[in-house]
C-alpha cells in the first residue's frame, strides 16, 4: 500500500472523490513554489503533482510551458525539485506526491540514482509522459520494485485494442487526458468523458482520474461526477503566472476542490 492506495481507500471510506492539484516546481521561484506545495492540502488537494521542469516538453500547452521555462530561468533543477519534496515531507508525511515530466532528466541522473532518490525524498508515484509501454523496462518497472507507482496516461485515441497494453503495468491510478490535444486547450466535457470512464474502468480496478481541460469549481464537479476525481494544472498555474499571492491561489484551488469533492 502507498500514500496513492491510502488516499483513495479513505476518500472511499468518506464517499468523496478525488481532487488532484498540478504545480510546477520553481516556478516563479524555489521560495514561492514550495510555499505553494505546502499550502495545497490545507487548501483541499488530496494529491499533488509536482512538475519537473524540462526544455522540450511535449504534452505541456503554453499555460505550463512558460511555467517550465520560468522555472528553469529560476534555477530549478530535478536535484531541487527532490528537495522541495524532502522538505515538504517534514511536516506533512500522508499526502502523496506524484512527479510529472519527461525522462530525459531522469535518465541523465540514472534510474537507479534517481529511484533511490525519490523514495528517500517522500515521492509516491510517476507520470512520465513520453515513455510507452513498450519502453516499460527502462523505468516503469524499475520504479515499481522500488516501491513507487506507475501511473499511465489513457486518452480519447487509446482505442480497445491499445488499452490492455497502457493498464498493464500501470499503478496508483490511472489518468484519463480529456481532450485530444495539450494541457489548457479544449475543455473537458462530462458527457463525453462518462463513457470514456467507465470504458477504462471495465478493463481496471484501479480508480481513473480525469486532467486537461478542467478549470472551474463547476467543471471539476461535473467531471468528478463520471470519474474517481479530477485533475486542474493550468488554470492554478495560470493564478501563479499573474502574481497573485500564495494564500490567493490556495484559495482558488480549495474552490476546486470543494467542487470536486462535492462530485
Amino acid at each position: 500500500m502507498t500514500r496513492i492506495d491510502d488516499t483513495f481507500a479513505r476518500l472511499r471510506a468518506e464517499k468523496k472523490k478525488a481532487f488532484v492539484a498540478y504545480i510546477m516546481a520553481g516556478d516563479p521561484d524555489e521560495t514561492t513554489s514550495a510555499a505553494m506545495l505546502h499550502a495545497l492540502p490545507a487548501a483541499g488537494a488530496d494529491i499533488i503533482e509536482l512538475g519537473v521542469p524540462f526544455t522540450d516538453p511535449m504534452a505541456d500547452g503554453p499555460t505550463v510551458q512558460l511555467a517550465g521555462q520560468r522555472a528553469l530561468a529560476a534555477g530549478m533543477t530535478l536535484h531541487k525539485t527532490l528537495a522541495m519534496a524532502t522538505e515538504f515531507r517534514k511536516t506533512d508525511d500522508t499526502t502523496p506526491i506524484v512527479l510529472m515530466g519527461y525522462y530525459n532528466p531522469i535518465y541523465s541522473r540514472g534510474v537507479e540514482t534517481f529511484l533511490a532518490d525519490a523514495k528517500a525524498a517522500g515521492i509516491d508515484g510517476l507520470i512520465v509522459v513520453d515513455l510507452p509501454p513498450e519502453e516499460d523496462d527502462e523505468l516503469c518497472i524499475p520504479a515499481q520494485k522500488a516501491g513507487l507507482n506507475f501511473i499511465r496516461l489513457a486518452t480519447p485515441t487509446t482505442d480497445d485494442r491499445r488499452l490492455p497494453k497502457v493498464l498493464q503495468n500501470t499503478s496508483g491510478f490511472v489518468y484519463y487526458v480529456s481532450v485530444t490535444g495539450i494541457t489548457g486547450s479544449a475543455a473537458a466535457q462530462a458527457d463525453t468523458v462518462g463513457p470514456e470512464v467507465a470504458r477504462i474502468k471495465a478493463q481496471t480496478d484501479l480508480p481513473v482520474i480525469v486532467g486537461f481541460g478542467i478549470r472551474t469549481p463547476e467543471a471539476a464537479r461535473s467531471i468528478a461526477e463520471v470519474a474517481d476525481g479530477a485533475v486542474v494544472g493550468s488554470a492554478i498555474v495560470a493564478e501563479i503566472a499573474a502574481g497573485k499571492p500564495v494564500e490567493e491561489v490556495a484559495a482558488f484551488v480549495k474552490t476546486l476542490a470543494d467542487g470536486a469533492h462535492s462530485g
